[in-house]
């Protein structure tokens, strides 16, 4: 039969109805609805910066945050509640997302952090009234350009980019989706929906906006590259097993399933495949935890966008980076288990040394909160190595503790002020500890967490990661993880003595004082750091509940 006469055989028998229907699909709402909250108030937000009049914006959009992301949270809570974290997990939405104990725990944790964040975003208290308005960290025009007429006329008119908020939400609904994908597709699109906003966000600093504008092209150019490399990756896997979905994926790397599509029965069962495509993955992965050597954006975008967004990115975008990245080895790839491990040894190894090291020499305070955010995704990798039980359960606990002591660190940064905006070099903060005791002993709380000191949530968070890590078979990893902890708490320990034992300046910087918002982000901050730290044990049986992916 001639090309043309197949062709047209078929479109006679689809005219016929002899066809089968396309099915429907199946959608269970009610377990998407932390997501569908989240993006419903984001398309909300845009709607209400199309249509409410521009002195109202702020606040609309301030409740309109905080209220979808509590709810959100709620419903995260009925879910677990429910089951679904437990007896109940299961794929839902056709097999693209799953619901369980993971995935939960995690858009639990991305839910409370944004919340906290989103109070930092609002405040309006630190810089001094320009043309007697209220200012916040974010550009009063975005669009015009740094210095031109423009932007002096939004000064002086008080304009205020709201958009800041639809942004976050929209981030922060692909955040709920990147731990929770159970197929490749839906990974990556959840990837695109939150880098994109992160983007945005980046380039839009009242102050210093040309070096916030250059982090944002860095972070979108290495942003782009990272994404190439996760979606040729997904080309080669399907190419390999003839399906994105995870546990098919699984179980043709195990052997238990043949062939599932004849058209790709040429490819399928290729190993060489299968390994470039997983260590593709892995690569789009690892540049989002900015593990080394995929870090090279960290240091510069922490150090160019707005405080609240660097402090909002560096907790979120880490749970929801390492949250999809355990997924993937331990649903997708766990019959590989002997090829990625020495890789990610090396990664782990490289991260942890090479973070502290480089933090050393650093004297910018976001630029040394960047590498130590590295050094940090070193340890949390040691319990992503442990392949066991304790290793998924002590990584959550980990990102938990982490999100909010690195909110409320960034969240003490933008008190610190002089005539330029934040005061962010290191000699400028010599003497705080005398000016202002109560911010220098909170961010020294804030230090000592970071560096893992007994009765902080950091101690808690390394004890256990590296506890896992020992017990799957990584003791030297431990050992390294121990002596990149004592050279990281080297510059910690030197900013708490540079702050309590340093003469101040007389033309040091002041510390603002901020409003009941910022106060609350930096009181909750030192109120998980010192539960975690004091009284873990409820939290540390949470997660190893939540412990367990469904397949």
């Amino acid at each position: 039969m001639s090309t043309a006469a197949a062709v047209h055989s078929l479109w006679t028998t689809a005219a016929d109805g002899k066809v089968d229907k396309i099915p429907a699909p199946h959608i269970e709402y009610a377990q998407l609805s932390p997501v569908l909250i989240v993006i419903g108030a984001a398309v909300v937000g845009v709607l209400i910066e199309a249509f409410v009049p521009r002195k109202s914006r702020y606040y609309a959009q301030v409740f309109l945050s905080v209220v979808a992301l509590a709810a959100a949270f709620a419903a995260v809570v009925g879910l677990a509640a429910d089951g679904y974290g437990t007896t109940k997990a299961h794929i839902a939405a056709m097999g693209a997302v799953a619901v369980d104990g993971p995935a939960l725990f995690l858009q639990g944790t991305i839910l409370l952090a944004s919340i906290v964040a989103i109070f930092t975003f609002a405040e309006r208290r630190l810089d001094p009234e320009t043309h007697g308005n209220r200012v916040d960290s974010f550009a009063a025009q975005a669009a015009s350009v740094p210095g031109s007429d423009s932007e002096q006329a939004a000064v002086k008119a008080g304009f205020t980019t709201t958009e800041v908020f639809p942004l976050a939400l929209f981030a922060i609904s692909g955040m709920l989706v990147f731990p929770a994908a159970n197929d490749l597709l839906t990974l990556f699109v959840a990837l695109e929906v939150f880098s994109l906003p992160l983007y945005l966000l980046c380039a839009l600093a009242r102050r210093k906006r040309l070096m916030s504008q250059e982090a944002a092209v860095k972070y979108f150019l290495l942003g782009a590259f990272s994404s190439a490399f996760l979606l040729f990756g997904i080309a080669l896997l399907y190419g390999y097993a003839g399906s994105v979905q995870y546990a098919t994926i699984a179980d043709v790397v195990d052997g238990t399933v043949q062939t599932v599509d004849p058209a790709l029965a040429g490819t399928m069962g290729n190993d060489a495949l299968l390994l470039i495509g997983g260590a593709m993955l892995l690569m789009g992965l690892l540049f989002k935890v900015g593990a080394v050597p995929f870090h090279m954006w960290t240091p510069d975008v922490y150090q160019g966008a707005p405080t609240p967004v660097t402090g909002f990115m560096a907790a979120a975008t880490k749970v929801a980076a390492f949250g999809a990245l355990l997924r993937l080895l331990y649903v997708v790839l766990p019959g590989m288990r002997w090829d990625w491990r020495p890789v990610m040894w090396g990664v782990a190894i490289v991260t942890m040394v090479g973070g502290a090291i480089v933090a050393i020499t650093q004297t910018d305070i976001k630029r040394l909160l960047a590498y130590s955010s590295i050094a940090h995704a070193g340890f949390i990798l040691a319990g992503v190595i442990a392949t066991n039980a304790d290793g998924i359960s002590s990584v959550l606990f980990y990102l938990a503790a982490y999100s909010f002591v690195t909110i409320g660190a960034f969240a003490v940064v933008t008190l610190v002020r002089d005539a330029g905006g934040e005061a962010t070099h290191l000699s400028k903060w010599a003497g705080l500890g005398r000016r202002s005791p109560l911010v220098a002993a909170v961010f020294a709380v804030f230090l000592l967490a970071f560096a893992g000191i007994p009765l902080t949530s950091g101690f808690t968070g390394k004890f256990a990661v590296f506890k896992a890590a020992a017990e799957g078979g990584a003791g030297p990893l431990v050992v390294v993880g121990v002596i990149s902890s004592a050279i990281a708490a080297f510059f910690y320990i030197r900013v708490i003595v540079l702050m309590f034992f340093s003469e101040p300046k007389a033309d040091g910087p002041t510390v603002a004082v901020p409003s009941p918002l910022t106060m609350t982000a930096i009181g909750v901050g030192v109120a998980v750091t010192l539960v975690l730290g004091v009284a873990p044990q409820y939290f540390l049986d949470l997660a190893s509940q939540a412990g367990v992916f469904v397949r």
